[in-house]
């Protein structure tokens, strides 16, 4: 019970000095809140867990460079983000597919294709029935946000991480960061207004 009230840079020094007890921890607190910024980032359930596998082997692998000065959290997301903009470059080219190609996401080989799930001229009025969709929509609207807005509006809203945080991370002032969070609402807004309209 120790070792959980022991903050992530203790932890991580204690790793580094040969106790994997402290990285098992370490997985535990963070794994949840990585995974969802890789998801949300990736869009694919499969290679978010890949993704997440390479994280914490990035961590195992850097323990003896890990400076007890850094943030935990900054320096793991930092990964994090490092491994998603690697894998954005790889899937630039990918981005061209048919609306009529089955699409990849949610963990399935073969989804819809995209024009299945493009919204209907009729809304249903369950909200159940239209909670997928409206999940949906503010994916694509996320999807569509210029990358630089998309990672901080992903670390802010997914896994709480502060400005200051996520400035650190991207390698840009914090005032920038807010700007691209507000630049960000200001496109999801635009995009997603009709849900607002009567």
């Amino acid at each position: 019970m120790a070792q959980e009230a022991r903050t992530d840079e203790v932890l991580m020094a204690s790793f580094r000095d040969g106790e994997v007890r402290a990285f098992d921890v370490l997985v535990v607190r963070h794994r949840r809140g990585l995974f969802n910024f890789l998801l949300r980032s990736v869009q694919n359930r499969s290679r978010a867990e890949e993704m997440l596998q390479e994280v914490f082997l990035r961590v195992v692998r850097s323990k003896d460079r890990y400076e007890h000065t850094a943030k935990f959290t900054t320096w793991v997301y930092t990964i994090a983000r490092n491994l998603c903009v690697d894998e954005s470059r790889r899937a630039k080219f990918r981005r061209t597919v048919s609306l009529d190609a089955p699409r990849r996401g949610d963990g399935s080989e073969d989804g819809p294709a995209m024009l299945d799930s493009v919204a209907a001229d009729q809304v249903a009025t369950d909200d159940a029935a239209a909670a997928p969709q409206i999940r949906g929509r503010i994916a694509r609207a996320i999807d569509l946000l210029p990358d630089d807005q998309r990672e901080v509006f992903l670390m802010r809203q997914v896994s709480g991480l502060s400005f200051k945080e996520i400035g650190e991370i991207v390698g840009a002032p914090e005032n920038t960061v807010k700007s691209r969070m507000r630049y960000a609402l200001d496109k999801l807004r635009t995009e997603l207004a009709d849900f607002h309209d009567g």
